[in-house]
Protein backbone atom coordinates (compact mmCIF):
# COMPACT_ATOMS: atom_id res chain seq x y z
CA UNK A 1 0.00 0.00 0.00
CA UNK A 2 1.35 3.63 -0.78
CA UNK A 3 3.10 5.06 2.59
CA UNK A 4 1.74 8.46 3.57
CA UNK A 5 3.61 11.40 1.22
CA UNK A 6 2.84 14.87 0.70
CA UNK A 7 2.06 15.12 -2.86
CA UNK A 8 1.50 18.56 -4.10
CA UNK A 9 -0.60 20.17 -6.91
CA UNK A 10 0.23 23.54 -7.70
CA UNK A 11 1.00 23.88 -4.49
CA UNK A 12 -2.25 22.03 -2.79
CA UNK A 13 -1.02 19.06 -0.54
CA UNK A 14 -3.00 15.06 -1.09
CA UNK A 15 -3.63 12.36 0.75
CA UNK A 16 -3.60 8.83 -0.39
CA UNK A 17 -7.77 8.94 -0.51
CA UNK A 18 -7.35 12.24 -2.99
CA UNK A 19 -4.63 10.87 -5.52
CA UNK A 20 -7.40 7.94 -5.32
CA UNK A 21 -10.28 9.96 -5.58
CA UNK A 22 -9.15 11.54 -8.78
CA UNK A 23 -7.82 8.45 -10.07
CA UNK A 24 -11.79 7.01 -10.04
CA UNK A 25 -12.87 10.47 -11.17
CA UNK A 26 -10.50 10.95 -14.06
CA UNK A 27 -9.22 7.62 -15.14
CA UNK A 28 -6.83 8.85 -17.72
CA UNK A 29 -6.87 12.54 -18.80
CA UNK A 30 -8.35 16.10 -17.47
CA UNK A 31 -9.07 18.38 -20.10
CA UNK A 32 -9.22 21.93 -19.23
CA UNK A 33 -12.59 22.27 -19.36
CA UNK A 34 -12.40 19.31 -16.59
CA UNK A 35 -9.78 22.26 -14.40
CA UNK A 36 -12.04 24.70 -14.02
CA UNK A 37 -12.10 24.77 -9.73
CA UNK A 38 -8.07 25.34 -10.43
CA UNK A 39 -6.86 28.96 -10.28
CA UNK A 40 -4.01 29.44 -12.89
CA UNK A 41 -5.14 25.56 -14.35
CA UNK A 42 -3.25 26.54 -17.95
CA UNK A 43 -0.21 24.84 -16.34
CA UNK A 44 -2.20 21.73 -15.17
CA UNK A 45 -1.24 18.85 -17.28
CA UNK A 46 -2.30 14.95 -16.29
CA UNK A 47 0.08 13.17 -15.91
CA UNK A 48 -0.07 9.20 -15.69
CA UNK A 49 2.13 7.01 -13.91
CA UNK A 50 2.20 3.23 -13.18
CA UNK A 51 4.04 2.16 -9.68
CA UNK A 52 5.18 -1.45 -11.21
CA UNK A 53 8.94 -0.24 -10.31
CA UNK A 54 10.76 2.14 -7.98
CA UNK A 55 10.34 5.88 -9.50
CA UNK A 56 12.72 7.24 -6.88
CA UNK A 57 13.65 7.52 -3.37
CA UNK A 58 9.92 9.27 -2.54
CA UNK A 59 7.75 6.71 -3.84
CA UNK A 60 7.71 2.59 -3.12
CA UNK A 61 8.76 0.25 -5.95
CA UNK A 62 6.44 -2.07 -4.12
CA UNK A 63 3.04 -0.69 -5.49
CA UNK A 64 1.55 -2.18 -8.33
CA UNK A 65 -1.89 0.04 -8.83
CA UNK A 66 -2.20 2.47 -11.54
CA UNK A 67 -2.62 6.19 -10.48
CA UNK A 68 -3.09 9.44 -12.13
CA UNK A 69 -2.40 12.63 -10.63
CA UNK A 70 -3.59 15.97 -12.16
CA UNK A 71 -0.80 18.34 -12.68
CA UNK A 72 3.03 18.94 -12.56
CA UNK A 73 3.54 17.26 -8.75
CA UNK A 74 6.85 17.86 -7.13
CA UNK A 75 7.47 14.83 -4.59
CA UNK A 76 10.17 15.90 -2.05
CA UNK A 77 12.92 18.43 -2.53
CA UNK A 78 14.26 18.18 -6.23
CA UNK A 79 11.60 15.85 -7.90
CA UNK A 80 9.63 16.48 -10.46
CA UNK A 81 7.65 13.99 -12.09
CA UNK A 82 7.21 13.97 -15.49
CA UNK A 83 4.65 15.55 -17.38
CA UNK A 84 1.96 14.55 -19.55
CA UNK A 85 0.83 16.59 -22.60
CA UNK A 86 -2.73 16.53 -23.86
CA UNK A 87 -2.60 17.41 -26.75
CA UNK A 88 -0.01 17.17 -29.98
CA UNK A 89 3.07 18.73 -30.13
CA UNK A 90 3.38 20.89 -33.63
CA UNK A 91 6.26 23.64 -33.17
CA UNK A 92 9.49 23.11 -31.45
CA UNK A 93 12.46 24.71 -29.84
CA UNK A 94 16.13 23.92 -29.84
CA UNK A 95 18.72 25.19 -28.16
CA UNK A 96 22.56 24.21 -26.86
CA UNK A 97 23.76 25.83 -23.27
CA UNK A 98 27.36 25.71 -22.21
CA UNK A 99 30.93 24.32 -23.36
CA UNK A 100 30.13 23.30 -27.09
CA UNK A 101 31.25 19.64 -27.74
CA UNK A 102 32.22 17.55 -30.36
CA UNK A 103 28.34 15.61 -31.23
CA UNK A 104 26.13 18.54 -31.04
CA UNK A 105 25.15 18.59 -34.69
CA UNK A 106 24.53 15.69 -34.94
CA UNK A 107 21.76 15.35 -32.20
CA UNK A 108 20.12 18.69 -33.90
CA UNK A 109 20.47 16.37 -37.50
CA UNK A 110 18.63 13.74 -35.91
CA UNK A 111 15.76 16.08 -34.07
CA UNK A 112 15.15 17.52 -37.26
CA UNK A 113 15.11 14.26 -39.74
CA UNK A 114 12.89 12.84 -37.15
CA UNK A 115 10.29 16.18 -36.84
CA UNK A 116 10.17 16.38 -40.42
CA UNK A 117 7.95 13.57 -40.95
CA UNK A 118 5.96 13.74 -37.52
CA UNK A 119 4.95 17.25 -39.14
CA UNK A 120 6.95 19.06 -36.43
CA UNK A 121 8.20 22.46 -36.93
CA UNK A 122 11.61 22.85 -36.03
CA UNK A 123 13.00 26.37 -34.53
CA UNK A 124 16.63 26.42 -33.65
CA UNK A 125 17.12 29.11 -30.50
CA UNK A 126 20.81 30.49 -30.77
CA UNK A 127 23.63 31.02 -28.06
CA UNK A 128 22.01 28.55 -25.33
CA UNK A 129 19.53 30.25 -23.13
CA UNK A 130 20.46 34.32 -24.30
CA UNK A 131 18.64 33.51 -27.53
CA UNK A 132 14.80 32.76 -25.98
CA UNK A 133 15.83 35.11 -23.17
CA UNK A 134 16.59 38.16 -25.07
CA UNK A 135 14.25 37.57 -28.05
CA UNK A 136 12.39 40.77 -28.91
CA UNK A 137 8.56 40.88 -29.21
CA UNK A 138 9.01 44.48 -30.14
CA UNK A 139 10.18 42.96 -33.32
CA UNK A 140 8.17 40.19 -35.57
CA UNK A 141 9.80 36.90 -35.87
CA UNK A 142 10.75 36.96 -39.38
CA UNK A 143 12.84 39.58 -38.28
CA UNK A 144 14.97 38.10 -36.44
CA UNK A 145 16.00 35.24 -37.75
CA UNK A 146 19.45 34.65 -38.58
CA UNK A 147 20.90 34.16 -42.04
CA UNK A 148 24.73 33.70 -43.02
CA UNK A 149 24.42 35.57 -45.64
CA UNK A 150 23.06 38.77 -44.50
CA UNK A 151 25.54 40.45 -42.44
CA UNK A 152 22.51 42.27 -41.08
CA UNK A 153 21.46 39.05 -39.23
CA UNK A 154 24.90 38.51 -37.38
CA UNK A 155 24.15 40.27 -34.34
CA UNK A 156 20.87 39.89 -31.95
CA UNK A 157 19.26 37.85 -34.50
CA UNK A 158 18.48 34.26 -32.09
CA UNK A 159 15.81 32.23 -34.44
CA UNK A 160 17.30 29.44 -37.15
CA UNK A 161 14.64 27.57 -38.87
CA UNK A 162 16.19 23.70 -38.95
CA UNK A 163 15.03 21.51 -41.66
CA UNK A 164 16.16 18.34 -43.28
CA UNK A 165 17.96 20.40 -46.31
CA UNK A 166 19.84 22.83 -43.98
CA UNK A 167 20.34 20.42 -41.14
CA UNK A 168 21.80 17.51 -43.95
CA UNK A 169 25.75 17.97 -43.89
CA UNK A 170 26.00 19.74 -40.33
CA UNK A 171 27.13 16.24 -38.36
CA UNK A 172 30.25 16.43 -39.91
CA UNK A 173 31.25 19.35 -38.08
CA UNK A 174 32.58 20.08 -34.84
CA UNK A 175 31.15 22.50 -32.23
CA UNK A 176 27.37 23.94 -32.54
CA UNK A 177 25.43 25.57 -35.55
CA UNK A 178 23.32 27.37 -33.26
CA UNK A 179 26.25 28.51 -31.22
CA UNK A 180 26.29 28.54 -27.43
CA UNK A 181 26.24 30.66 -24.17
CA UNK A 182 26.45 30.50 -20.55
CA UNK A 183 23.53 32.38 -20.17
CA UNK A 184 21.23 31.99 -17.00
CA UNK A 185 17.83 33.76 -17.09
CA UNK A 186 16.97 33.10 -13.58
CA UNK A 187 20.27 34.91 -13.11
CA UNK A 188 21.17 37.88 -15.30
CA UNK A 189 23.23 41.06 -14.19
CA UNK A 190 21.31 43.98 -14.65
CA UNK A 191 24.31 45.53 -16.43
CA UNK A 192 24.26 42.89 -19.09
CA UNK A 193 20.41 43.78 -19.72
CA UNK A 194 19.65 44.66 -23.68
CA UNK A 195 17.48 47.70 -24.43
CA UNK A 196 14.54 46.43 -24.49
CA UNK A 197 14.75 44.94 -21.23
CA UNK A 198 16.02 47.96 -19.29
CA UNK A 199 13.05 47.80 -17.65
CA UNK A 200 14.11 44.97 -15.41
CA UNK A 201 16.90 47.17 -13.91
CA UNK A 202 14.29 49.89 -11.64
CA UNK A 203 15.68 50.01 -8.34
CA UNK A 204 18.60 47.67 -9.23
CA UNK A 205 22.24 47.90 -9.01
CA UNK A 206 24.07 47.43 -12.03
CA UNK A 207 25.25 44.23 -10.65
CA UNK A 208 22.81 43.28 -9.27
CA UNK A 209 21.00 39.54 -10.92
CA UNK A 210 17.44 39.53 -11.91
CA UNK A 211 15.09 36.46 -13.22
CA UNK A 212 13.84 36.34 -16.54
CA UNK A 213 11.88 33.37 -16.33
CA UNK A 214 8.90 35.20 -16.66
CA UNK A 215 10.43 36.37 -20.47
CA UNK A 216 11.45 33.38 -21.32
CA UNK A 217 7.44 31.60 -21.06
CA UNK A 218 7.01 35.01 -22.85
CA UNK A 219 8.98 34.13 -26.00
CA UNK A 220 8.43 30.25 -26.25
CA UNK A 221 4.46 31.54 -26.70
CA UNK A 222 5.37 34.62 -28.94
CA UNK A 223 7.00 31.99 -31.25
CA UNK A 224 4.00 29.33 -31.19
CA UNK A 225 6.08 26.74 -29.67
CA UNK A 226 4.52 23.74 -28.27
CA UNK A 227 7.81 22.95 -26.00
CA UNK A 228 11.91 23.00 -25.92
CA UNK A 229 14.84 20.80 -26.47
CA UNK A 230 18.00 21.67 -24.51
CA UNK A 231 20.73 19.98 -24.92
CA UNK A 232 23.91 20.55 -21.72
CA UNK A 233 25.40 19.65 -19.16
CA UNK A 234 24.58 20.37 -15.06
CA UNK A 235 24.42 23.69 -15.36
CA UNK A 236 22.14 24.37 -18.69
CA UNK A 237 19.76 21.42 -17.88
CA UNK A 238 19.26 22.80 -14.45
CA UNK A 239 17.38 25.74 -15.65
CA UNK A 240 15.25 23.67 -17.91
CA UNK A 241 14.60 21.91 -14.66
CA UNK A 242 13.19 25.56 -13.38
CA UNK A 243 11.43 25.97 -16.55
CA UNK A 244 9.69 22.52 -16.70
CA UNK A 245 8.73 23.51 -12.94
CA UNK A 246 7.42 26.52 -14.31
CA UNK A 247 4.47 24.67 -16.93
CA UNK A 248 6.94 24.92 -20.11
CA UNK A 249 7.18 21.34 -22.04
CA UNK A 250 11.21 20.43 -21.77
CA UNK A 251 12.97 17.89 -22.83
CA UNK A 252 16.53 17.29 -22.10
CA UNK A 253 19.81 15.78 -23.86
CA UNK A 254 22.92 15.22 -21.87
CA UNK A 255 26.19 16.55 -23.14
CA UNK A 256 29.82 16.84 -21.39
CA UNK A 257 32.92 16.05 -21.88
CA UNK A 258 33.07 15.80 -17.85
CA UNK A 259 30.27 12.56 -18.34
CA UNK A 260 29.44 14.27 -14.58
CA UNK A 261 25.39 14.90 -15.53
CA UNK A 262 23.49 13.35 -12.58
CA UNK A 263 21.30 10.00 -13.58
CA UNK A 264 23.17 9.04 -16.62
CA UNK A 265 26.37 7.28 -17.63
CA UNK A 266 26.86 8.79 -20.84
CA UNK A 267 27.39 12.40 -21.96
CA UNK A 268 27.80 13.12 -25.80
CA UNK A 269 31.43 14.33 -26.29
CA UNK A 270 33.01 12.35 -23.68
CA UNK A 271 34.09 9.39 -26.10
CA UNK A 272 35.59 12.19 -28.29
CA UNK A 273 37.83 13.49 -25.86
CA UNK A 274 38.91 10.66 -24.65
CA UNK A 275 40.25 9.57 -27.82
CA UNK A 276 41.69 13.00 -28.67
CA UNK A 277 43.85 12.74 -25.45
CA UNK A 278 44.88 10.12 -26.53
CA UNK A 279 46.45 11.08 -29.24
CA UNK A 280 47.81 13.90 -28.16
CA UNK A 281 49.30 12.45 -25.13
CA UNK A 282 50.88 10.07 -26.52
CA UNK A 283 52.17 12.18 -29.51
CA UNK A 284 54.17 14.58 -26.68
CA UNK A 285 56.11 11.17 -25.55
CA UNK A 286 58.78 11.73 -27.76
CA UNK A 287 59.50 15.45 -26.80
CA UNK A 288 59.13 14.38 -22.96
CA UNK A 289 61.75 11.43 -23.90
CA UNK A 290 63.59 14.15 -25.85
CA UNK A 291 64.09 16.73 -23.08
CA UNK A 292 63.35 14.82 -19.20
CA UNK A 293 60.36 16.17 -18.72
CA UNK A 294 57.55 15.58 -16.48
CA UNK A 295 54.52 16.72 -18.37
CA UNK A 296 51.32 17.26 -16.32
CA UNK A 297 48.17 17.12 -18.70
CA UNK A 298 45.38 19.12 -17.40
CA UNK A 299 42.25 17.60 -18.49
CA UNK A 300 38.61 18.79 -18.21
CA UNK A 301 36.72 18.15 -14.51
CA UNK A 302 35.60 20.75 -12.38
CA UNK A 303 33.52 18.27 -10.15
CA UNK A 304 34.27 14.84 -11.49
CA UNK A 305 37.19 12.92 -12.51
CA UNK A 306 35.88 10.70 -15.87
CA UNK A 307 37.97 12.16 -18.37
CA UNK A 308 41.05 12.24 -16.70
CA UNK A 309 40.33 8.27 -15.38
CA UNK A 310 39.84 7.16 -18.96
CA UNK A 311 42.88 9.07 -20.84
CA UNK A 312 44.92 7.44 -17.54
CA UNK A 313 43.60 3.94 -17.65
CA UNK A 314 44.22 4.25 -22.19
CA UNK A 315 47.38 6.12 -22.10
CA UNK A 316 49.12 4.15 -18.93
CA UNK A 317 49.60 7.89 -17.19
CA UNK A 318 52.10 7.69 -14.59
CA UNK A 319 50.47 9.31 -12.79
CA UNK A 320 46.29 10.50 -11.65
CA UNK A 321 44.84 13.32 -9.95
CA UNK A 322 40.97 13.59 -9.57
CA UNK A 323 38.53 15.93 -7.60
CA UNK A 324 37.22 13.21 -5.76
CA UNK A 325 40.56 11.56 -3.65
CA UNK A 326 42.75 14.08 -2.30
CA UNK A 327 46.79 13.76 -2.61
CA UNK A 328 49.42 14.64 -0.47
CA UNK A 329 52.34 17.03 -2.71
CA UNK A 330 54.82 15.55 -0.93
CA UNK A 331 54.45 11.69 -1.25
CA UNK A 332 53.49 12.52 -5.48
CA UNK A 333 56.90 14.09 -5.84
CA UNK A 334 58.21 10.68 -4.56
CA UNK A 335 56.15 9.04 -6.54
CA UNK A 336 56.99 10.58 -9.71
CA UNK A 337 60.84 10.55 -8.56
CA UNK A 338 60.85 6.94 -9.00
CA UNK A 339 58.87 7.36 -12.10
CA UNK A 340 61.80 9.26 -13.91
CA UNK A 341 63.75 6.18 -13.28
CA UNK A 342 63.84 5.39 -16.84
CA UNK A 343 66.04 5.27 -19.91
CA UNK A 344 64.97 8.65 -21.07
CA UNK A 345 64.45 10.34 -17.64
CA UNK A 346 60.42 11.13 -18.25
CA UNK A 347 57.07 10.79 -16.81
CA UNK A 348 53.07 11.62 -17.36
CA UNK A 349 50.95 13.27 -15.21
CA UNK A 350 47.24 13.15 -15.92
CA UNK A 351 45.13 15.71 -13.84
CA UNK A 352 41.70 17.00 -13.29
CA UNK A 353 40.85 20.52 -13.97
CA UNK A 354 39.70 20.36 -10.40
CA UNK A 355 41.76 18.20 -8.98
CA UNK A 356 41.90 17.86 -5.36
CA UNK A 357 45.96 18.66 -4.32
CA UNK A 358 44.98 18.41 -0.70
CA UNK A 359 45.70 22.43 -0.54
CA UNK A 360 44.01 25.47 -2.22
CA UNK A 361 44.18 26.45 -5.42
CA UNK A 362 43.40 29.76 -6.34
CA UNK A 363 40.09 31.23 -7.62
CA UNK A 364 40.09 34.23 -10.46
CA UNK A 365 37.68 36.08 -11.71
CA UNK A 366 33.60 36.64 -11.37
CA UNK A 367 31.20 34.13 -10.46
CA UNK A 368 29.61 32.98 -13.65
CA UNK A 369 25.95 33.02 -14.09
CA UNK A 370 25.82 29.93 -12.63
CA UNK A 371 27.79 30.89 -9.60
CA UNK A 372 31.11 28.96 -10.63
CA UNK A 373 34.67 30.87 -10.36
CA UNK A 374 37.71 29.51 -12.49
CA UNK A 375 40.34 27.98 -10.81
CA UNK A 376 44.17 29.07 -11.33
CA UNK A 377 45.75 26.40 -13.79
CA UNK A 378 46.18 23.26 -11.67
CA UNK A 379 49.01 21.94 -13.82
CA UNK A 380 50.87 24.97 -13.23
CA UNK A 381 49.90 25.49 -9.85
CA UNK A 382 51.35 22.12 -9.23
CA UNK A 383 54.30 22.67 -11.36
CA UNK A 384 55.86 24.97 -8.81
CA UNK A 385 55.05 22.94 -6.19
CA UNK A 386 56.88 20.23 -7.36
CA UNK A 387 59.69 22.53 -8.78
CA UNK A 388 59.97 22.87 -5.18
CA UNK A 389 60.48 19.65 -4.20
CA UNK A 390 62.22 18.06 -7.10
CA UNK A 391 65.00 20.66 -8.11
CA UNK A 392 66.70 20.31 -11.99
CA UNK A 393 63.46 18.39 -13.12
CA UNK A 394 61.46 20.65 -15.68
CA UNK A 395 58.04 20.08 -15.20
CA UNK A 396 55.95 21.29 -18.67
CA UNK A 397 52.33 21.67 -17.62
CA UNK A 398 50.08 21.23 -20.79
CA UNK A 399 46.37 22.62 -21.16
CA UNK A 400 44.31 19.87 -23.09
CA UNK A 401 41.13 21.23 -22.77
CA UNK A 402 39.86 23.06 -25.61
CA UNK A 403 41.79 21.12 -27.85
CA UNK A 404 39.38 18.25 -26.87
CA UNK A 405 36.24 19.57 -27.58
CA UNK A 406 37.42 20.82 -30.92
CA UNK A 407 36.55 19.71 -34.78
CA UNK A 408 34.11 16.44 -36.01
CA UNK A 409 33.03 13.97 -33.34
CA UNK A 410 34.17 10.01 -33.32
CA UNK A 411 31.78 7.71 -34.25
CA UNK A 412 30.44 6.85 -30.89
CA UNK A 413 29.69 10.18 -29.68
CA UNK A 414 27.52 10.57 -32.91
CA UNK A 415 26.06 7.39 -32.76
CA UNK A 416 24.82 8.52 -28.83
CA UNK A 417 23.74 11.78 -30.17
CA UNK A 418 21.92 10.41 -32.40
CA UNK A 419 19.81 7.70 -30.11
CA UNK A 420 19.31 10.64 -27.66
CA UNK A 421 17.56 12.98 -29.65
CA UNK A 422 15.16 9.77 -31.43
CA UNK A 423 14.78 8.81 -27.61
CA UNK A 424 13.49 12.61 -26.95
CA UNK A 425 11.51 12.63 -29.78
CA UNK A 426 9.75 9.37 -28.52
CA UNK A 427 9.00 10.63 -25.43
CA UNK A 428 7.86 13.94 -27.24
CA UNK A 429 5.70 11.24 -29.46
CA UNK A 430 3.85 9.83 -26.47
CA UNK A 431 3.23 13.29 -24.48
CA UNK A 432 5.73 12.66 -21.89
CA UNK A 433 7.57 16.01 -21.01
CA UNK A 434 9.98 17.11 -17.98
CA UNK A 435 12.54 14.43 -18.89
CA UNK A 436 16.06 13.64 -20.14
CA UNK A 437 17.45 11.46 -22.14
CA UNK A 438 19.96 9.04 -20.93
CA UNK A 439 21.75 5.97 -20.54
CA UNK A 440 21.94 3.69 -17.52
CA UNK A 441 23.62 0.13 -17.10
CA UNK A 442 23.82 -0.25 -20.45
CA UNK A 443 19.79 0.52 -21.54
CA UNK A 444 18.63 3.88 -23.05
CA UNK A 445 16.56 5.16 -20.42
CA UNK A 446 14.54 8.91 -19.94
CA UNK A 447 14.79 10.07 -16.71
CA UNK A 448 14.29 13.85 -14.30
CA UNK A 449 16.02 16.52 -15.58
CA UNK A 450 18.57 17.10 -12.82
CA UNK A 451 18.24 20.56 -11.07
CA UNK A 452 21.27 22.22 -9.14
CA UNK A 453 20.44 20.13 -5.76
CA UNK A 454 21.72 17.35 -6.89
CA UNK A 455 25.15 16.72 -7.31
CA UNK A 456 27.68 16.16 -10.22
CA UNK A 457 27.78 12.10 -10.50
CA UNK A 458 31.49 11.52 -9.33
CA UNK A 459 34.40 9.07 -9.98
CA UNK A 460 33.75 5.87 -7.47
CA UNK A 461 36.65 5.84 -5.09
CA UNK A 462 37.19 2.76 -5.29
CA UNK A 463 38.08 2.56 -8.93
CA UNK A 464 41.71 5.08 -7.84
CA UNK A 465 44.54 4.13 -5.84
CA UNK A 466 44.53 6.15 -3.20
CA UNK A 467 48.06 6.46 -2.31
CA UNK A 468 49.58 5.26 -5.87
CA UNK A 469 47.66 7.96 -7.49
CA UNK A 470 46.62 5.52 -10.34
CA UNK A 471 43.79 3.64 -11.57
CA UNK A 472 42.57 1.06 -9.79
CA UNK A 473 42.34 -2.30 -11.37
CA UNK A 474 42.64 -4.98 -9.10
CA UNK A 475 38.93 -5.06 -7.87
CA UNK A 476 38.14 -5.73 -11.42
CA UNK A 477 35.72 -8.98 -12.04
CA UNK A 478 32.59 -10.35 -13.35
CA UNK A 479 30.72 -13.32 -13.27
CA UNK A 480 30.44 -16.23 -14.99
CA UNK A 481 27.12 -16.23 -18.24
CA UNK A 482 27.15 -19.43 -20.55
CA UNK A 483 26.71 -18.72 -24.06
CA UNK A 484 23.42 -19.60 -24.29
Amino acid sequence: MLRKRRHVVRGMPLSDFALWLIALCFPYRCERDMLSSFKDYSHLLAVCINFNKPVNKYLPGKCYMRYFFVGRITIGKGYTMPGQISRPIRALGVLTGGGDVPGLNAAIKALAYRAEPMGIRIMGLREGWKGITYLDRSRSEDSQIFNAEEPATWQDNYLMPLNRLNTRTIDRQGGTILQSSRTNPARIRVCELPPHLKSYSDSHAPDDYVDLTGEVLANLDFLGLDGLVVIGGDDTLSYGAILSEKGGPVWGIPKTMDNDVHGTDYCIGFQTAINRAAEFINRMRSTAESHSETVLFRMFGRDAGFTALETAIVTWADRLLIPEVPVDIDTLARRIAKDRRNPQNYSTVVLSEGANLGVPVPEIGQPDAYGHRKKANVAEFLADQLTQRIPGVRFLPIDLTYFLRSGEPDVYDKHMAIYYANLVMSLLESGTYGVMAAHRDGDFISTDIPGKDLPARRVDPADYHSTRYRPRFEHISGPYRPQV
